[in-house]
């Protein structure tokens, strides 16, 4: 499976999670972490935004409650008059003239490109369409000196239908570029709409990983729980069967215990003793 060029890395997650949590925990805002990861990652700070809020945020709730606790102690440490302020951590660098330069030389060229890209379509589907409306503009003189011959009581001058007939082609290709652009305008909106998608998809998935993770360790201890009933249930039967042995062998030992006792006279004769 391929995956995208500018997708998101653990590392990346990383490092995001790390610098929001250092940015609220010192007293600074979430925009600022977002532009210091953005320089970093070579990425804009919507996008960082973006992925905080829609993935990484949820696995450091507890992380960025911790940071807020932290922070308020700071604050209650430097006093209102300093606590209360934000400080921002990062200063993104000012670039210099020849960076302007450059930068604003290579997007008036990305911008050419993209236009001659954009335009060349457009362009060529509108030349045709133009050469199609030549056509049937050309059939429409010929059929109209065609019923001028056969009819000649029709006033109107030859000179005029030309005119007539170039004006809705004119209309159409207004209604063609609107359309373009419309299109194209559309088109960005539903690629964002899909990385909303797909940003969206990725949460559910490790959810969905997390949630299973959880049900095979408690399916797990579930087994566990059984096998240990099952145990003190063969425990429990050995004990009684014990503890009924000893029972009997009590009762049998006090009925030996009864046997009669004897005693000799003077004369030598036995005589039982009364218990």
């Amino acid at each position: 499976m391929k995956s995208r060029q500018d997708a998101w890395t653990e590392e990346d997650d990383l490092l995001l999670a790390e610098t929001v949590l250092r940015h609220v925990r010192e007293g600074s805002t979430q925009l600022n972490a977002f532009e210091e990861v953005g320089d970093k990652l070579n990425r804009t700070s919507a996008a960082c935004g973006f992925r905080w809020n829609a993935v990484v945020r949820h696995q450091y709730e507890k992380a960025l409650s911790l940071a807020k606790k932290q922070r308020k102690q700071r604050q209650r440490l430097l006093g209102k008059d300093q606590g209360g302020k934000k400080k921002l951590l990062y200063q993104p660098p000012s670039p210099s003239y020849d960076e302007i330069d450059a930068m604003s030389l290579s997007m008036s060229t990305e911008m050419d490109e993209e236009k001659e890209e954009y335009t060349s379509p457009v362009m060529e589907s509108l030349e045709m369409m133009e050469a199609s409306e030549a056509a049937d503009t050309e059939f429409a003189e010929e059929a109209l000196e065609k019923k001028e011959v056969s009819s000649p009581s029709v006033s109107a001058p030859p000179e005029q239908a030309p005119a007539a007939q170039r004006i809705p082609v004119q209309g159409k290709v207004e209604m063609s570029l609107e359309k373009v652009i419309a299109y194209l305008q559309s088109l960005a909106h539903s690629n964002f709409s899909s990385d909303i998608l797909k940003s969206e998809n990725q949460r559910l998935k490790h959810e969905n990983a997390e949630i299973r993770r959880q049900n095979a360790e408690l399916e797990k201890q579930i087994a566990q729980l059984e096998k240990n009933t099952v145990t003190m249930q063969e425990d429990y039967e050995t004990l009684m069967q014990i503890m009924n042995r000893a029972r009997k062998l009590v009762l049998f030992e006090d009925e030996e215990g009864k046997a009669p006792r004897f005693k000799m006279d003077r004369n030598g004769n036995l005589e039982k003793v009364a218990e």
